[in-house]
């Protein structure tokens, strides 16, 4: 067998071999006399089959496990030759190249190694992170809604106009060309104003009305309302208000604070304020990290290190990138493609950059992951996707298996690791 390697790079390498017609007739042999010393066939004793009886029975079989032999030496010698070890190989090995010939078979393969990452200081290139400033009005506000949403309603007994926050008891019936419509009507109706319940326009309307007014509001059904019947349509609503309602007036006090703070008796307004403003930070906290300093950071680390990037698996991503946008398409578009291979072509060119950027991407989180010692078990991963099922009230075990089918797995815990990675590197800095 005649092997010529090629190390394109640290992350790209090139066989090219001639397996000669020995060589497959040689594996045969070896690969037949095993068999026959635990074949059943009608006519002989097992162990005793002579190998012409293995080759007649097997055939074509023993073809192609012969060729699959070969082309597993001549991987192990091209590895052995280049001094790449099997397990930082990245998926298959790709017959680019498996030709028959007289001879024996000439082939090409392509293989895609783990790239070699250069990670140098990377603690230097994370930025200092301080901690964001709460200050007491947003405290204070925070406070007064969680109380107001805990708080019951009351009738305002001031002679004064709804305002927007207000709740209107009300009745009303609608109509669309002069025709009470089904499921229009009702009476003694709590609508808070501002809380977008109703038809747009509505609500608006009710603004400024007092207690005892009558009015008939004129509003346009939207052209995507659930019911066919009434979507785009012009409709009339005649509105009585019998109350104005608004919550209960909240005193901030130690009172409040026992309140909402269950099960601490001596709990206090100060000590309210602490637990609340903890929160505002750490919501604030958590909009910066994902909003400004992870991606930041990440775009950081993408421009800063120079990698070599296994083509295939940049060939990959490419693919899933035009597949995705041909689910966008019309059929019309997707017609048109079928029919121009240039331009199918010109458009899968067009997400080099961006596969390029996320291929790159993951191996650096998986490089800083293996620096920071951080892992993602599958144990955690299946954990994580039950919790998000349950919260969205999904099935759990469908929604794995979802992505277990569809090959998102991996994708999912690179996705949990690189947000511990950049998560943990932005904490050990935080002022």
């Amino acid at each position: 067998m005649q092997i010529t390697t090629n190390k394109i790079d640290s992350a790209n390498a090139k066989i090219n071999a001639a397996i000669t017609r020995g060589t497959i007739d040689s594996n045969i042999e070896k690969i037949a006399n095993q068999i026959s010393k635990d074949a059943k066939i009608a006519g002989f004793r097992k162990g005793k089959v002579p190998l012409s009886a293995v080759k007649k029975q097997y055939g074509e079989r023993l073809v192609q496990d012969a060729e699959a032999q070969a082309l597993r030496d001549l991987l192990s010698a091209a590895l052995e030759e280049m001094s790449i070890a099997p397990d930082t190989l990245i998926g298959e090995p790709q017959i680019a190249k498996f030709e028959k010939t007289e001879n024996g078979i000439d082939v090409e393969v392509v293989i895609a190694t783990r790239p070699a990452i250069e990670l140098g200081d990377y603690l230097a290139m994370v930025p200092d992170v301080e901690k964001p400033l709460i200050d007491d009005a947003a405290v204070t506000t925070r406070i007064e809604e969680l109380a107001s949403a805990q708080a019951p309603l009351v009738n305002v007994e001031e002679d004064r106009p709804l305002i927007s926050g207000d709740s209107a008891l009300l009745d009303f019936e609608g109509f669309v060309d002069g025709e009470a419509f089904e499921g229009g009507k009702a009476e003694g109706f709590s609508l808070r104003l501002g809380s977008g319940q109703f038809i747009p326009g509505f609500e608006d309307q009710v603004i400024g009305m007092k207690k005892g007014d009558e009015k008939t509001i004129a509003v346009t059904f939207p052209e995507n309302y659930g019911g066919a019947a009434l979507a785009g349509k012009p409709a009339e609503f005649k509105v009585k208000i019998h109350a104005i309602q608004a919550k209960e007036a909240v005193t901030l006090d130690d009172e409040l604070a026992k309140k909402m703070l269950p099960g601490n008796e001596d709990a206090t307004l100060e000590m309210l304020k602490e637990k609340v403003k903890e929160q505002l930070e750490t919501e604030a906290m958590s909009v910066k990290y994902n909003d400004e300093l992870k991606p930041n950071l990440m775009e950081t680390f993408v421009s800063a290190f120079t990698i070599d990037l296994p083509e295939f698996i940049v060939e990959q991503e490419m693919d899933m990138a035009l597949n995705k946008k041909a689910r966008d398409l019309s059929e019309a578009q997707l017609e048109e493609l079928r029919n121009d291979a240039e331009q199918v072509k010109a458009m899968r060119e067009t997400f080099r950059e961006d596969a390029c950027r996320a291929v790159k991407a993951t191996f650096i989180v998986d490089a800083l992951a293996k620096a920071e010692n951080i892992t993602v078990g599958e144990q955690e991963l299946l954990q994580t996707i039950y919790y998000e099922a349950m919260q969205m009230g999904q099935d759990p075990a469908a929604v794995y298996k979802h992505y277990q089918d569809s090959g998102y797995l991996p994708a999912i815990q690179m996705a949990m690791i690189e947000d511990r990675v950049l998560s943990k590197l932005l904490n050990d800095k935080i002022k």
